[in-house]
């Protein structure tokens, strides 16, 4: 909890001179993708975001030096449900510490569900992110974009997104994924086994506790021959107890060559 109020305190520190942030014009710009209608009847859509040079976003779980993106969807018309699709992102080294996330141009495929088939949904996004440089500063977008629901050819950009999620564990080749959970002073303590073939050294591994307001450590991660070794501490952002299930937690591998989506882990 320590380290992510120090880390929120370090974006506002950073964004607090205007003379800081007047040196650097729009160093984030975004757009909506229309895509096109599934058999199911729901629509693929994507957030495309361009970088500017040097820049750089943060994953869904952004690590110790990042904070993790946030939408708002409420504005839109139509609009049932959306699922974020991420493209494996990559690890970087920032002031002594590890976060996850983007550079360059990053394509966000969405899943729409609309809550009548036969019209189009009118996608109003806010999006609220922490960019960074050589200052790391709070920013937020506003996106607005038209979704028909007659096209059924697919979207390049958004199809070539998709094509970059991360393997599932079945995809890898996982064997067997297990979690050991352990009582600290201040939460719990995770060590999570995964017994796959290697990803592409250095390998690196996020672990995500699943619902509630819980935050996790960069893990440790190390190889012992066929498995991955992650621990991690968890600590409650209330104070309270925290409760895991372990159906919820979500272990992501980021290697050199790939990454894998694990869901779920039993008992170790």
């Amino acid at each position: 909890m320590t380290r992510n109020l120090s880390i929120l305190a370090l974006f506002v520190l950073l964004a607090s001179p205007a003379s800081s942030q007047d040196r650097f014009e729009n160093p984030v710009t975004a757009e909506i993708l229309p895509g096109w209608v599934q058999s199911d009847g729901s629509r693929m859509a994507a957030l495309r975001l361009t970088l500017a040079p040097g820049w750089k976003t943060y994953w869904r779980a952004p690590g110790d030096a990042g904070i993790p993106p946030r939408f708002d969807w409420s504005y839109s018309r139509n609009l049932e449900a959306v699922g974020i699709s991420w493209p494996t992102p990559k690890v970087f080294d920032q002031n002594g510490m590890r976060s996850v996330g983007y550079d360059n141009t990053l394509v966000i495929p969405l899943r729409i569900e609309p809550k009548h088939a036969n019209r189009s949904v009118r996608l109003n996004a806010k999006m609220e992110l922490g960019i960074c440089s050589d200052i790391c500063i709070p920013h937020e977008l506003e996106l607005t974009g038209e979704i028909p629901g007659d096209t059924p050819k697919p979207t390049p950009a958004i199809a070539a997104a998709l094509a970059q999620q991360p393997y599932s564990a079945k995809e890898a080749g996982v064997r067997a994924t297990e979690c050991s959970i352990s009582p600290t002073s201040d939460g719990l303590q995770i060590e999570a086994r995964v017994t796959m073939p290697s990803a592409g050294d250095p390998e690196y591994i996020v672990i995500e506790p699943g619902p509630g307001d819980i935050w996790v450590s960069e893990a440790k991660t190390k190889r012992r021959g066929g498995t991955i070794v992650a621990t991690s501490d968890m600590v409650n952002v209330n104070g309270g107890p925290i409760a895991l299930d372990r159906s919820a937690i979500r272990i992501t591998v980021l290697g050199s060559k790939y990454a894998v989506d694990i869901r779920g882990c039993t008992a170790g």
